[in-house]
């Protein structure tokens, strides 16, 4: 069983809620994500997201684009990342699933089958794929189940009815819910109408139903906790590598903070 079908069926059994944070490969440097994962997964992350730097994110923004900006103005390249994360995910003590969120770009760029055989071998478990159309993803959906590969894409409030229902057709292992209108970033408060947005999409799958953007402080992860299946937090991390000489303690803090807010009592 793929690891992130195997999370989310311990999670339900036992009521909790997953906690994923996002950290952006090579930012500052790979020696750091290679550190820092390890960490995050040791603070509490039931599953951690691994952005892939793309010169031109669409759904991300001013602070994850920074850190995309300082991996690439390094020159990393795919190779380097799959590889970085191979030697993270091997180790016998790791058993955190990894997605990656990737820009379809980089995977047609790379042959979606070889793509799907790297990600593997480099230990992730899927793929958050935030600018593959419904109308264009019916071909790499059907690799990826072939693969047991998982492939999330990204409802929002605006998305009609119909558009959310081919979308979760497509989704395998759960589904991304974009809580607010707008790009990545740290907000003072969640929408009031988050909650009808998850009560809706319910009724459309039996899909974990994970809710990102705009989530960044212990009190917006515990009001998730009785109406996600998991919460994922980006910015509020990434906005740590800025300041790279403390940016690994402060993580595994904020880490440990915002897991504890979701699982707690």
């Amino acid at each position: 069983m793929n690891s992130v079908d195997s999370l989310f069926k311990q999670n339900k059994s036992s009521g909790r809620r997953a906690f994923i944070p996002f950290v952006t490969a090579g930012d500052p440097d790979l020696a750091f994500t290679e550190r820092v994962l390890p960490a995050m997964a040791g603070a509490g992350a039931s599953l951690i997201e691994v952005g892939f730097p793309f010169s031109d994110p669409i759904a991300d923004g001013p602070v994850i684009q920074a850190s995309y900006t300082r991996a690439l103005d390094k020159g990393l390249k795919l190779d380097d990342t799959f590889s970085s994360l191979e030697k993270i995910t091997s180790a016998k003590s790791w058993q955190t699933p990894t997605v990656g969120m990737i820009s379809y770009s980089l995977i047609y760029r790379h042959g979606p089958t070889r793509f799907i055989a790297a990600a593997k071998k480099a230990g992730l478990s899927g793929a958050i794929v935030p600018d593959l159309t419904a109308e264009e993803a019916d071909d790499f959906a059907k690799r990826a189940r072939e693969e047991d590969f998982k492939l999330i894409l990204l409802v929002t409030p605006t998305t009609p009815a119909k558009r959310a229902e081919k979308i979760v057709s497509l989704c395998t292992g759960f589904l991304y819910c974009v809580s607010i209108v707008g790009i990545t970033g740290e907000r003072e408060g969640l929408p009031d109408t988050l909650c009808d947005q998850l009560s809706r999409l319910r009724g459309m799958t039996d899909l974990p139903l994970c809710v990102g953007f705009g989530v960044s402080k212990p009190d917006q992860v515990k009001q998730l906790r009785d109406i996600a299946d998991g919460v994922i937090v980006g910015s509020a991390l990434v906005r740590k590598l800025e300041h790279p000489a403390t940016a690994e303690a402060e993580i595994v803090r904020t880490v440990s903070e915002l897991a504890g807010a979701l699982n707690g009592p």
